[in-house]
């Protein structure tokens, strides 16, 4: 008896079972989107009444008050961290909701934790945007993000966008004047040789995964090709029409066929797979139908053009993870040239039309890529290399035992962007040494009797040697031949000593630490899709709230 009466006492206010749970409340109410008005629902708090007896629902003014803390609270969290962070990349894509009724743009930063020593992206903010979606408005957008999370501009290592115009225009670097006298002229000279010496600039690299998907979408313009695609597309629009035809295949394999779409990457690869694996059930099923379906040379055809997207499809899936993913760009894009090299040979005389396609493909990479590959472009960035070269998984077989002399002037380039990417100083002399340690060893009441003074006057930063960098790398290239090829590099620098690698180790982590894509802000509109669906249409204030709460995993 006395258990039961105690089990319908409830917890006082200020308890700690009862806090515990209205957080639990108020975190759900959050990610969810709900408003906070649910709590008040009957059925809602018949719900909690039969989870926990003692618990006392709070009102939807407690909620709103304690998801606000929870939003304040995180933003603090993750704005310390980001002060800490050494590099960051920002990410950005925009989103319109169905009707056009609202547009946003999201805001992402990806960036090596130092206090948890791992690679950390989150969302910074979902800010709404009125059309037109210009160039000016993206970049102020950007710029009221940064400078709310405390991001300064030098420490934005990049900015990755997707292929857009306007994103392009946001983000180009425009030429400097060259009508300024010739003083001016030499100090511009002397900063530009500055900035050089930091490691990041502001620039805008190109989402790699989407760029991929502009490469493959080259299908979609070869006649030959586009008319098989044509013919498959309304196969699988046929049974996508017809329920009947639909349970017949299910009842068959348990499987439906998949519609491509434009927006999704791989698609046209996932539905020629799927139509592949349930080939010979679609054919029975189209047979008792009385529809027409793929001859057997087109089935070939399908098999060849899949085999075609099959690397494609494999490497997007690594490249759009949400971090560490940019040392793998170079040998991602290097292995799916000599696949589409080996292809076209291997299909020359058999399916010319698929060949010639692959060749195409080929050259279309090359100039879309041509930033991450090419060092005689205009636009070449070494990140790329210099994150490849830095990946002790990927980085012998890649670059260092290349002997092809694009891949060693890539290698070369990546070499000079890790030695200009620290501060710069004289090599200290052994005499120099001998001085300082002779100071160090004067007695007490032979130092400057200003030593109060001394200890005011402006130090300049401490710098490191060219010469240290060097050594470095040298000493990484020698280990290469013990690292463990199963071990990411994340994970094979964490391992190695700071005091081995004082300088390589920081760069190394924050170069290994960038995304090759926008994926995580695509992602973003997945969630809030939902967020703001049925009576969360016209949510605007708490979708931005929502989203942060739920993506970075509060």
């Amino acid at each position: 008896m006395s258990g039961a009466f105690f089990s319908h006492i409830k917890y006082k206010p200020d308890s700690q079972e009862q806090r515990i749970k209205e957080e639990a409340i108020a975190k759900w109410v959050a990610q969810t989107a709900h408003p906070p008005r649910t709590v008040e629902d009957e059925e809602f708090i018949n719900m909690m009444e039969k989870i926990d007896k003692r618990l006392t629902v709070p009102k939807k003014t407690k909620i709103t008050n304690l998801v606000d803390q929870m939003y304040l609270a995180e933003k603090v969290k993750f704005k310390n961290r980001l002060a800490m962070a050494r590099k960051v990349t920002i990410g950005i894509d925009i989103w319109t909701k169905k009707g056009l009724t609202a547009s946003f743009l999201a805001v992402s930063a990806c960036y090596f934790n130092v206090q948890d020593s791992k690679a950390e992206h989150i969302l910074l903010n979902l800010k709404q945007m009125v059309h037109p979606h210009t160039a000016n408005s993206i970049v102020t957008l950007v710029e009221e993000c940064t400078e709310e999370w405390g991001i300064r501009k030098e420490k934005i290592i990049m900015i990755i966008t997707d292929n857009g115009s306007n994103m392009v225009s946001a983000f180009r670097v425009e030429e400097e004047d060259t009508s300024s006298d010739e003083n001016d002229s030499n100090k511009d000279s002397d900063e530009e040789e500055e900035a050089d010496e930091r490691y990041g600039t502001l620039e805008r690299t190109p989402c790699v995964v989407h760029t991929l998907q502009l490469v493959v979408n080259m299908v979609k313009k070869e006649q030959a090709i586009k008319r098989l695609l044509d013919k498959v597309r309304h196969l699988v629009r046929q049974f996508s029409k017809s329920s009947v035809a639909t349970e017949r295949l299910l009842e068959q394999c348990g499987l439906i066929l998949i519609k491509d779409c434009e927006t999704r990457w791989s698609s046209s690869f996932l539905m020629l797979s799927r139509l592949l694996e349930v080939k010979d059930h679609v054919t029975s099923v189209a047979d008792t139908m009385g529809w027409d379906c793929l001859l057997p040379s087109e089935w070939q055809k399908v098999a060849i053009l899949k085999d075609l997207l099959l690397p494609f499809a494999e490497h997007t899936k690594v490249l759009e993870s949400d971090t560490c993913c940019f040392s793998l760009v170079v040998p991602a894009i290097l292995d799916l040239r000599s696949h589409l090299s080996d292809f076209s040979l291997a299909h020359a005389r058999s399916y010319r039309d698929v060949a010639t396609l692959a060749q195409k493909m080929s050259a279309n990479m090359d100039l879309r890529f041509s930033c991450f590959l090419d060092v005689s472009a205009s636009n070449f960035s070494p990140l790329a290399a210099a994150a490849c070269f830095v990946d002790a998984s990927v980085s012998a077989e890649t670059l260092i035992d290349s002997d092809n002399d694009d891949i060693q002037n890539l290698l070369s380039k990546a070499g000079e962007y890790i030695t200009r990417s620290v501060p710069y100083q004289e090599e200290v002399t052994d005499d120099e040494d001998i001085r300082n340690a002779e100071v160090s060893e004067v007695p007490l009441q032979k130092r400057p009797r200003f030593r109060f003074f001394s200890a005011h006057r402006p130090s300049s930063k401490p710098k490191t040697s060219k010469a240290s960098i060097r050594q470095e790398v040298q000493k990484f290239k020698e280990s290469l031949s013990h690292a463990n090829p199963e071990e990411s590099g994340v994970d094979f620098w964490s391992s190695q000593s700071s005091t081995m690698y004082p300088l390589l180790k920081p760069l190394a982590l924050d170069l290994l630490a960038i995304p090759a894509s926008e994926a995580f802000a695509e992602r973003v509109f997945s969630l809030t899709g939902d967020l703001s669906s049925g009576r969360r249409n016209r949510a605007r204030i708490t979708l931005e709230r929502s989203a942060f709460l739920k993506l970075n995993k509060v």
